[in-house]
């Protein structure tokens, strides 16, 4: 859903309390967290959609990993899943064979295992999983707690929304085509690992919200201005192309109201980047705070372990915009 409907549409919503609930749906964080002990607390989230490819084999594995990336962004290690499916009745079952099987494999490739789920007859096919983690209480992360100098990180490249919409259009190559899918099921667990262990301050994952959307919640929540460097971001092959030639998702025109005069662009950029921004990301990368006395020392365990991530922003002290793009 659009952001600016569902920000409304949640506004007279009861929140809940309870001493135990670590993290509830107030902060528009990525997964709930439920503390059972003093040492072990749950992390739960769910995610299904439509197909977004044509390979049901593939739709299973980037709608796991999709899933899977709310957990890793709370700095969580998943246990179970749930599966979720809408199916279309005059399908034939070798479709649906096929979707859980990828789910099936994701979840397995993340050391989690899946317990079941839940169908309907649905006009429209729809798949995605539930997931129950654990964190330690005393390690979650959230979006919520970014500090001045945190120096912000993003663990992949921007324009998937765009790459899939050209596919839809059948404007993009078979050979981009397997690329972002294979980008969609990769897991954000290898950056996930390292955040922990560099005492990340906050975290989230890129998707639907597209980068501006995502980095607007954990700067507003953490009461805090991030400066994004427009000229670090990391793009797509013919994301730009993509965007200039109108591949836009309808998504990416709620994102951008939904923004409006909640960012300053500090300078001009090429308006096809800057289209980029709203895009919104399926499965995409995890947006990292990093301390700054820390930084060094992450940036070069990626590069050891020849995980990606760019370095694309910093942290600041709150000013007027929560956003600034230079």
């Amino acid at each position: 859903m659009a952001p600016k409907f569902l920000a409304e549409a949640l506004r007279k919503v009861p929140q809940t309390s309870h001493p135990d609930l670590i993290v509830g749906f107030n902060h528009a964080d990525d997964a709930g967290v439920y503390k059972i002990s003093d040492d072990i607390a749950l992390v739960q989230t769910v995610d299904f959609f439509p197909p977004i490819v044509d390979d049901p084999y593939q739709f299973g594995l980037i709608a796991a990993a999709n899933a899977l990336s709310d957990i890793y962004a709370m700095g969580g290690k998943p246990l179970t899943a749930l599966n979720i499916v809408g199916f279309p009745a005059n399908l034939p079952a070798s479709i649906l064979t096929d979707i859980l099987r990828g789910g099936a494999e994701k979840v397995e490739e993340a050391g989690a295992i899946i317990i079941g789920g839940h169908s309907i007859n649905d006009r429209e096919l729809k798949y995605g999983i539930a997931i129950t983690g654990i964190v330690d209480p005393e390690k979650v992360i959230t979006n919520v707690g970014a500090q001045a100098d945190d120096q912000l990180y993003l663990t992949k490249p921007l324009g998937i929304g765009l790459i899939t919409t050209g596919i839809k259009r059948n404007a993009v190559s078979e050979e981009q085509t397997q690329m972002v899918i294979n980008l969609m099921a990769e897991l954000n667990r290898r950056p996930a690992e390292l955040m922990v262990k560099y005492h990340a301050t906050a975290a989230t994952d890129v998707t639907g919200y597209g980068l501006l959307g995502h980095t607007f919640e954990l700067a507003d929540g953490s009461q805090k201005t991030i400066r994004i460097f427009s000229d670090r971001l990391p793009l797509l092959p013919d994301a730009l192309k993509l965007a200039e030639a109108g591949m836009i998702p309808g998504g990416a025109l709620a994102n951008r109201q939904f923004m409006e005069n909640r960012y300053l662009m500090a300078n001009k950029i090429d308006n096809y980047l800057e289209d980029v921004l709203f895009d919104p990301q399926t499965s995409g990368g995890l947006l990292i705070c990093i301390p700054q006395k820390y930084a060094e020392s992450f940036e070069r365990e990626l590069k050891d372990k020849d995980i990606f991530a760019k370095h694309i922003g910093q942290v600041e002290a709150q000013e007027a915009y929560p956003l600034i793009i230079v």
